[in-house]
């Protein structure tokens, strides 16, 4: 686990540890089960235990750690039952987010869209596909202006970002360009302003994602 900066980037410390530990769990490097032990992670990333303390409470809201009164923080153990459940919900509320979405896009936010997907399409490391995928659901769904359910469905799209790298790094690399295909038709369809359109290839891809994720972690057990 290193600490990356992109170039012209300003980060606290806050914000480093919190984006380290995140990059470090979504690509396995932190696998399930890991304990995150806040003076190793400290001194590793060349800092006081105060920022780490605040990072470990933000990844705990995103669902990627749990804090344990015995064992500390520990990076989350994948369920079947909680994936299931996440997309289920996702399911249900995503497509009406999107349907808002599309009649409220500018101009843009749909080009912050397209080099998003620009990145995805380049991305062959599933950390770095994840944490894009991840962006381009948050800028569709903030879209729409409803900022409580954009505030429910980032949450969840936390939840699930472990489940998602852990079923990509199971899959071949046909995923990644099936994932990706559907995010083009997803901003045809933005680009055309049909919402209905957009919302039935949400539902899709969400169903898609959730096959993976099931196979993957069914393996596991």
């Amino acid at each position: 686990m290193e600490a990356q900066l992109i170039p012209g980037e300003r980060r606290t410390a806050h914000q480093m540890v919190r984006d380290s530990l995140r990059r470090a769990i979504l690509d396995g490097t932190l696998p399930a089960g890991s304990r995150l032990v806040q003076a190793d992670i400290a001194a590793r990333l060349r800092v006081s235990t105060t920022p780490v303390r605040e990072a470990l409470r933000d990844l705990a809201s995103e669902g990627l750690i749990r804090l344990d009164a015995h064992r500390g923080a520990v990076v989350r153990e994948t369920s079947l039952a909680e994936v299931r459940e996440i997309y289920l919900i996702r399911r249900l509320l995503e497509p009406e987010a999107v349907k808002v979405a599309v009649q409220e896009l500018t101009p843009d936010l749909l080009a912050r869209l397209e080099r998003l997907q620009a990145e995805l399409d380049a991305a062959r490391e599933p950390g770095r596909w994840v944490a894009l995928n991840r962006e381009f659901h948050r800028v569709l769904n903030s879209a729409a202006g409803l900022h409580r359910l954009a505030e429910i469905l980032n949450h969840l799209d936390d939840n699930a970002a472990v489940y998602v790298n852990m079923a990509l790094r199971a899959a071949d690399a046909d995923h990644l360009d099936s994932g990706n295909e559907h995010h083009q038709r997803l901003l045809e369809a933005c680009r055309d302003g049909d919402g209905e359109r957009a919302a039935k290839l949400v539902v899709e891809h969400l169903q898609q994602t959730l096959s993976t994720v099931e196979r993957a972690v069914t393996s596991l057990r």
